[in-house]
């Protein structure tokens, strides 16, 4: 528990809130759009256990247009 109490989260919260606004954008659109380039449920694992790059990978990489 000290490891926690050590954690500067001035710098880690908006690193986290950035990823958390990243990955429910991705997903929506995902949701929205009618065809990816590969399966859905594909682009959903990976903007879900990807870290910050699925979502990314996701708007450069899975999107149709």
């Amino acid at each position: 528990m000290e490891e926690l109490a050590n954690i500067n989260w001035a710098i880690i919260a908006p690193i986290l809130v950035i990823q958390a606004i990243l990955m429910v954008v991705a997903l929506i659109d995902l949701i929205r759009t009618k065809e990816t380039n590969g399966p859905k449920w594909l682009w959903v694992l990976i903007i879900l256990f990807v870290s910050t790059l699925g979502p990314i990978l996701y708007f450069i990489l899975g999107r149709r247009q």
